[in-house]
């Protein structure tokens, strides 16, 4: 399992879609090299900590995410961006698993 705050293996095994959430957020869209259609916008984001930047924040993730829907790992997908601090942007992602199972993830993300 990737450890969401350094980005290394913990040693762990997992059987949900941590590792899943992780790669796709964290990864520029585009830019691994066996998938070219995983990752996210969210390195595009303006460097600004506005409304506008937080929605672009949400859509971005939730398109980053939405594969997990279409491969039938997710049967739902929400994200919310909130500001805890300045310059910073959580991402609050809700992920309803294939197995009926809520997972959520908190992403944070730098806007400045």
């Amino acid at each position: 399992m990737i450890d969401p705050a350094t980005g290394d293996y913990n040693g762990k095994r997992t059987t949900g879609l941590e590792n899943a959430v992780q790669m796709r957020l964290k990864t520029p869209l585009g830019s691994w090299l066996f998938d070219k259609d995983l990752g996210s916008k969210l390195h595009l984001l303006p460097r600004k900590d506005t409304e506008q930047t937080r929605a672009l924040a949400e859509q971005y993730a939730f398109q980053a995410l939405s594969p997990l829907i279409t491969d039938g790992r997710a049967t739902a997908i929400s994200v919310t961006a909130t500001r805890k601090l300045p310059g910073w942007l959580s991402l609050s992602v809700r992920i309803t698993q294939a197995t009926g199972d809520v997972a959520t993830f908190e992403h944070p993300v730098k806007v400045s």
